[in-house]
């Protein structure tokens, strides 16, 4: 289950200021409602997209043969 910030306060702060865990739950929520969102949406889904690109990424989750996980989002 996520926790943390909401979209409402989180739409009120630049994506910049915005925790690698927020990014990816809100880029995977949004990315499952893509055929449903409208114009503004869309444009919140790709500025989301474009900051986990500016950052190089986000970090891999899954589990591999060297590593465990440590889970950010749900």
């Amino acid at each position: 289950m996520y926790v943390g910030r909401d979209m409402t306060e989180l739409s009120m702060i630049p994506k910049s200021e915005w925790k690698d865990s927020e990014l990816a739950f809100f880029h995977h929520s949004l990315q499952q409602m893509a055929p449903y969102l409208n114009a503004e949406g869309l444009t919140i889904h790709r500025e989301i997209m474009e900051e986990i690109e500016t950052r190089g990424g986000l970090r891999n989750v899954e589990a591999a043969y060297a590593s465990g996980t440590k889970r950010t989002h749900d």
